[in-house]
Parts: structure tokens; sequence; C-alpha cells
């Protein structure tokens, strides 16, 4: 009786178990807990993929994402990683139909009822799918049973709509690496920057070695942990016979060897990228409104295809940064000499001298100029750390298109991520070209001669210009194109009155400089403000025979996922600013800036025999330095300063010829090494002979009876107003003997010259 009883109660525990379970099941499968996807829904399955950034020459240089993922094909996947992840999640794949029932009773009597945690989960590689694609949502303690219940259903839904190798294909291009990135594709990109077609077995061992915990077992951060985890994939692929005993235990003593590449933060590309990204977004946004499209640039796959010369790029941010370390060191000489910190923090930041909580030291990610490193310092060293550090910024152009070749924004964009290459900064003597080439437009000539002694000019509050050298002669006049060619200040003072600033000032703004309307005698040494971006911009004018762009291009043409373009970038409108006779006399003069002016070190240190035109620039107090070099076919514009033109150095060392030309230098240097890119940027200007000659005049010019004296018998006065530019002239051709009158002159006003 009593048997009988127990066993009426079993049963009808048993029988309220499976009506609760059935129970339970058919409200998860009508949706009670959140709609399951049907069969059509699931025949809709696109996962999001992101937008590919790529250099002219198809080089991917950065992705625009909401999640990281570039989606393959099947014949992109590569066996082995096929194998190891059967081998590893789910090794009955090919046998089931998303439900693994064996797997089940492992779990359970294994982990639940043993706590073997090491016997693995349940889950098919199906059902990890449908957890990356529709996730877990939260159901307070019924969370676990609903998801994984509703997870099977959907398994099992699915593999009856897709084949195993679309399931895996799904997956593959689904499944999360950590650190924002989805798909092996973008992880194989991440880790060891290749596609994932052209992985090798023990990496993508390592990858599918991640997906148990893919932070625990991240190769960059975990070495050991990721090591240790690829070789059990390893050793499973060997016991489930895709490898034999021989190849894994090879395998498993090599090491990981990494080439991490986070395209978002470290890449050297990321301030263009940047930039491209809202120009791109502008693009897309128009052509869904136009066109009645839904492009979104973070999820659709787009290929953004760019005008960047990827090589030309890494050749600029290897001279920057070679340049940088070598100077930085000597300005932090010259800071510590001059107690800079200390009257810095004075100044700037009283406050934070006995700050304790500023004053702790503690363990912080720093960028530095031999790359990150991980310091013991204080927040107030760390401010002073990145205040007083020089950065570079270069942009060039190519002037025939204005495509953008090369474009450093800054050192680093993680740490520093304001765009140098749109800082508005003091232009210095960068200026120049345009004031003259102003005065050529109002009737000048590279031979007129301008006074070289200083003076003070009433009404603008006494100021008083000087040369760099402080030479000043008022017996002496300069011709233009020396005058330029040298960078000489008070003669360009005096070529701005007498051309009027109306007429420089319309000129400026032809080329997009923002000139001053009212009359300000100390923008023709360079006190008006431009970005690198506008300067290049408007020497890109002189190299392209007075045409100016109306904007810089940047991007090509955009693709589709499926490669259908839906924008093409259409010639550039370009619109004539300064004729074509006045861009060669400039350029003309601005060879001699660089054959033995101002730019000699290009020939000198460099031994560059390229056709060059150049303009260094060098700011009051030498707070930004400055050098702008062209040929017919690119324009390269060097910047160079501290965040703050407060910090600078007190030398020439902050010149634009010792700070920022080097860095052109060096580019331009490597450019004509190597034939490829010599032939595509160092063509020759081809000036007339009618353009070169008007420079064949004496350089000084001496005033009154005794200069006219000698100009009338070739005499030349041997005066230079710069000792540095004299050492850099060719010596004149020893003098012929003189007789007769000539000779009677030249007794005559022998006690008037000036010695050397």
């Amino acid at each position: 009786m009593q048997i009988k009883r127990i066993f009426k109660i079993t049963l009808t525990i048993l029988i309220i178990v499976v009506l609760l379970i059935a129970l339970f099941f058919g409200s998860v499968f009508i949706g009670v807990f959140g709609p399951l996807p049907d069969k059509s829904e699931l025949e809709k399955i696109s996962n999001e993929e992101a937008s590919l950034v790529l250099s002219s020459d198809g080089s991917l240089i950065g992705k625009y994402f909401a999640e990281n993922r570039t989606n393959i094909n099947w014949e992109e996947l590569p066996q082995h990683m096929v194998n190891a992840l059967v081998a590893t999640e789910d090794k009955r794949f090919f046998e089931h139909k998303g439900i693994d029932s064996r797997s089940y009773l492992r779990v359970f009597f294994k982990t639940i009822l043993l706590g073997d945690r090491s016997s693995g989960g349940g889950s098919t590689i199906t059902q990890q799918l449908v957890k990356n694609l529709y996730g877990r949502n939260y159901h307070s303690i019924l969370s676990m049973p609903v998801s994984k219940l509703k997870e099977a259903i959907i398994a099992s839904r699915m593999e009856n709509v897709f084949s195993k190798e679309e399931i895996l294909l799904l997956y593959f291009n689904s499944v999360p690496f950590g650190e924002e990135v989805y798909g092996v594709e973008a992880a194989a990109k991440r880790y060891f920057d290749k596609n994932a077609k052209n992985l090798n077995i023990q990496e993508s061992a390592t990858l599918v070695g991640m997906l148990k915990a893919n932070s625990y077992y991240n190769p960059r951060t975990n070495p050991d942990h990721a090591l240790k985890r690829r070789n059990q994939v390893l050793e499973l692929m060997h016991q489930q016979k895709y490898l034999s005993e021989n190849e894994s235990d090879s395998l498993k003593k090599t090491k990981i060897e990494l080439k991490y590449t986070n395209y978002k933060l470290d890449s050297q590309t990321a301030y263009f990228v940047y930039q491209v990204k809202k120009r791109a977004t502008d693009i897309i946004d128009k052509i869904n409104k136009t066109r009645g499209a839904s492009y979104d640039i973070n999820k659709d796959g787009l290929s953004i295809y760019t005008t960047m010369d990827i090589e030309l790029q890494k050749i600029t941010n290897a001279s920057a940064d070679r340049q940088i370390k070598k100077m930085q060191a000597l300005l932090d000489k010259q800071l510590k000499y001059r107690n800079f910190k200390k009257k810095w923090l004075k100044k700037e930041h009283k406050e934070l001298i006995d700050n304790d909580k500023w004053q702790e030291v503690a363990r912080r990610e720093v960028f530095t100029n031999e790359g990150m490193k991980t310091l013991e310092i204080s927040k107030v060293d760390s401010i002073w750390h990145y205040y007083k550090m020089l950065n570079a910024s270069v942009l060039a152009v190519n002037p025939n298109n204005a495509a953008v070749l090369v474009w450093r924004g800054g050192n680093n964009f993680r740490f520093l991520p304001y765009d140098l290459v749109l800082s508005k900064r003091q232009m210095a003597s960068t200026v120049k070209p345009f004031i003259y080439a102003a005065a050529m437009e109002n009737g000048n000539s590279p031979c007129d001669y301008l006074d070289n002694y200083q003076k003070n000019y009433e009404g603008y509050e006494e100021w008083k210009p000087e040369n760099y050298d402080h030479s000043s002669d008022e017996n002496i006049k300069v011709a233009m194109w020396y005058a330029l060619s040298h960078s000489m200040n008070l003669p360009t003072v005096d070529l701005y009155f007498n051309t009027g600033h109306k007429n420089v000032a319309d000129l400026c703004r032809r080329v997009g400089l923002d000139a001053p309307f009212e009359e300000t005698p100390a923008m023709a040494l360079g006190t008006i403000d431009a970005s690198l971006y506008d300067v290049v911009k408007a020497y890109s004018a002189f190299a392209n025979g007075g045409y100016l762009p109306d904007d810089l291009v940047m991007i090509e043409k955009i693709t589709d996922s499926d490669d259908n373009i839906i924008y093409l970038n259409e010639d550039v409108q370009k619109e004539k600013v300064i004729s074509s006779e006045v861009c060669e006399q400039i350029t003309n003069m601005l060879t001699l800036a660089i054959n033995q002016g101002t730019g000699t070190r290009i020939r000198n240190t460099y031994g560059i025999k390229a056709d060059l035109a150049g303009k260094t620039g060098t700011a009051q107090n030498y707070s930004d330095a400055w050098f702008l070099s062209y040929t017919p076919d690119i324009v390269i514009g060097t910047w160079v300063g501290a965040s703050s033109p407060k910090l600078h150095f007190s030398s020439g060392l902050g010149s634009g010829s010792a700070l920022a030309l080097p860095i052109s230098g060096e580019i331009i240097y490597k450019i004509e090494k190597q034939n490829k890119l010599k032939n595509k940027y160092l063509s020759s200007f081809s000036l007339s002979e009618e353009i070169t000659t008007k420079t064949e005049c004496e350089p000084f010019r001496e005033k009154g009876f005794l200069g006219a004296m000698k100009r009338l018998f070739n005499e030349t006065s041997e005066m230079s107003a710069d000792s540095t530019i004299r050492k850099n002239e060719k010596p004149q051709a020893e003098k012929k003997e003189e007789k007769g009158i000539k000779k009677f002159f030249r007794n005559l006003f022998k006690k008037k010259e000036k010695k050397k």
C-alpha cells in the first residue's frame, strides 16, 4: 500500500514536471519570452560589416565600424581553421542538426553532477552562432534556461535553412575576438596583419583558441595564456585526425609571431582616415537623400578608395619621427638651462604646484619619441611632458589634381588627436612669395631694386622691423629675386608699401589666405595665421600655373559591399587666380632660394639634385618652423612646433631651415632614390629662357652717383646683406685686367668701396 502511494506521488510529480517543461517549452516557442525568427527572417541574415579605407594602391589603411567586421566568402576561409574550430568547439558538427544530445548528457553528468568544468560546454557551433547573432536578454532567474532553449530552437531552424558550410561561414564572420573585433578576417588583420586566407595552421589555432575567453587568451596582452591555449587546440586537432602527431608536436614548439595592427588608434594614417570619414559621411548622406538609398558607413561594408600614397606616407612618418626625436633632445637641454618648467608652472599652473593629488606619482601609459612607455609619473609631469613636446605635421598634394598624397596630422593620433594640418599658426616667411607675386602683378620685375635699411614706420605703433641677421644699409638696394630667395625682411616691407595693401591682400585672399582688410604691414613678414592645409593649397597655385582648386581631394571613389561604384570623384574644379607668367617668375626665384638662398641645405646636406622650388619660414621667437617645397607634380609642406607658441627654441635651432626643412629634405631624398617615386613626383619645371634671364642681374646696387658710375662700367658691389648667405654664393670669376678710362674710374672710386 505504501509502495503504491509512493508510486502515485512520484508519477504525479513526473507528470507535473513534464507538464511544466512542456509549458515552459511552449511559452518559449510561441514567443512569451521574446519572438523567435522564422525561416524567412533567418534567410535574411546579413552581418554588419566594417567599411574599408584603402590607399591609392589598394592597401588597407583604416576601417569604420559599429562592429569591426569584414565578411569573407567560403573560398577565403582556410580549411585548417575550419578543422581547428570543429575539433575544439563541436567535433560532431557535421553529424547533428543543430542540437547535440550527447553533449547535453556529457554536461549533465560530468559538469553538473561530477563538477568537472573542464569537460566543455554543450552548445554546438550553430547554437553559438545564434548567440552571436541575437544575443541574450535578461529574464530574472529564468535567463539562462530561456536563452539556452531559444538558442536550441533557433539552431534547429537554422540547420533547415542553411548548409553546414554556410553556417560555418556565418559563424566565422560574426564571432567576437575582443578589442571590438568581430569575424576572423578582422581578427587576422588585427593580430597578424594578413588576410584570413593567408593564415598558417598555428595562427588559425591561436584565433580559435581565443574563442573560449577572448581577453584571457589575447595573444598581445596575455601571450603565455594564448600559447598554452593554442597548443591545446593543436592537440585537439591531432585527436580528431586533422593533424598527425609529428605535425602537432612540431607546431607546438613554434612561438606566436604577432604583427599587431590597430587601424583605429595606432595607424600612421589615422589622422588622414579620420578626415576621410567626415568627407565620406557627407558624400553618403547626399547619396541617401538624392537617391533614396540607406547606406551606413559603419555597417554596410563599403570600400572607400583614397588618394593617399601609402609608401610616401611611411617615408614621411619615419623622417618626421627621426627629426623630432633628435630636436626634442636639444630643446629639452635649452628648456632645462632656462629653467622653463619652473617658470611655466608658476605662471600657468600655480594652483598645481602644492596640490598633492596632482603631484602624486603613479604608473601611467605615456607616448614618447621612443614609442609607448609605462612610466612612474605625476599628473603635473604628464601635462608638462606633452606641453614641451615638439610636433611635426606634413601635408603633400599633387598640384595637378589636388589629390592629397600624404597627411601627417601629428605625432600620435591616439594620444594627440588634435590635427595640426588644420591648426592655424603664424605663416612667417612662407607668406612672402605671395607679396612678391602681388608686386609683379602690379608691374614689378625680379630685377627691380628695393630698400634694405631699417625705418620707423609712424602710425604703426613705431613698428621697426629688421632683417634676420640685423643687417641694414641705407646706401645699398637689393634685387627682388635676391630678397625673396634669401628671405630678407626689410626689402619685403619696402615692396609691401610700394605694392599697396589692397593689391597684396587681394592676391592673398584669392589663394585662400585670410588677409586683413585694413593696412597691416606686419603681414608682409607673416604675422597672419594660416593652417598647413591652407598654405599647401595656396602654394599649389604656383606649381600649377596659377590654378587653385576649390578644395583638396581625398576620396577617388566609393563602392558598396558588392563592388558597385556608388560615388566617383570627378575632375576637381579649379580657378585661375594668378597669371602663368607670375607663377613662373615666383618659381624661378624660389629655385634660387634652394640653389643659393635659405634652402641650400636641401642641396648641401641631402645632396638632392632634382629641380625644386622652396621657401623656409620662421615665426617670431622661433615658435613656428615651416618649409614649403614643390615640383610640377608635388607640393610638400612641413610645420614643426610645440602645442603652444609660448614654448620654443631660443636660438636658430628653431628656424625653418633647421627644424622643418630636414623632414622635407629626407622625404625628397628618399623619393629621388627610388625611380618609381622619382619619375612620379620629381619632374622639371622647364622654365623658359625668357623667365630665367629675368633674374640675371646683380643682387645689390649702390645708390647715387658712385653706384651709377660702377653700373656704367659693369662694376658690382661686393657687399652682402647677410654674412651667413655670402658663404653659400659662388665665387665670382677673376676680373680681367682693366685698361684706359675704365681703369681710371676704378682707381678714382677705389677708396670708396667697402671691404668684404
